[in-house]
């Protein structure tokens, strides 16, 4: 039987992101919703590694599969770090993305490029079948643009730009981003855990 890894999380995209990034590992990825697990979860940590194992300690309770549990955001230097933990939260859940991006381009309307730097976080937490919890953390570093362009991210992607490519990481192919991106080098970092266990 293949082994399985169930993910807590209910968004496509990043369930797409998920799958390319991990397919070369022999396991079935399960969204939450997938493996019939549907509860809410409160996330009310302080920091992203804390969200993290929030989440995959609430779905492994319904499960004797790995868990895994992501939480990631955007962080603004000149924004004291916002949004941060509450980058999907910000301006409200029900609030688009188009909306919150445009939000923070006010935000930073008339400051210089060199104090507009940002970086993407994404810590990853894995429960164990032995209850034992792993997290680590991946980041990329970039700027807020002056404006949003690009059709192939989600989220906060056709504001961030990454200075090696010039562009957002929603002008990058699927592909490139994956190599590139926060959620990208923490899934990775999670999968050299979990090999390093024999999973």
């Amino acid at each position: 039987m293949k082994k399985r890894i169930v993910f807590a999380t209910g968004n496509a995209n990043k369930m797409r992101e998920i799958r390319e990034i991990m397919q070369d590992m022999e396991v079935e990825i399960l969204s939450m919703k997938e493996a019939g697990i549907e509860i809410d979860i409160v996330e009310d940590g302080k920091t992203f590694e804390e969200n993290a194992a929030i989440k995959a300690k609430a779905i492994a309770q319904y499960t004797d599969d790995i868990v895994l549990a992501d939480d990631s955001g955007l962080e603004i230097d000149y924004l004291n770090k916002e949004p941060g933990i509450y980058s999907a939260r910000y301006m409200g859940e029900d609030t688009s993305y188009e909306v919150k991006c445009a939000e923070l381009l006010r935000r930073l309307d008339g400051v210089e490029k060199a104090k507009r730097t940002a970086r993407f976080v994404c810590a990853v937490a894995a429960v164990l079948p032995n209850k034992e919890v792993l997290t680590v953390r991946g980041t990329i570093e970039g700027y807020i643009g002056e404006k949003a362009a690009g059709e192939n991210g989600f989220g906060y992607d056709p504001i961030f730009y990454v200075e090696e490519y010039g562009c957002s990481t929603a002008q990058l192919s699927r592909e490139k981003k994956n190599e590139i991106s926060h959620r990208g080098n923490a899934l990775r970092a999670i999968k050299e855990e979990l090999k390093r266990i024999g999973f």
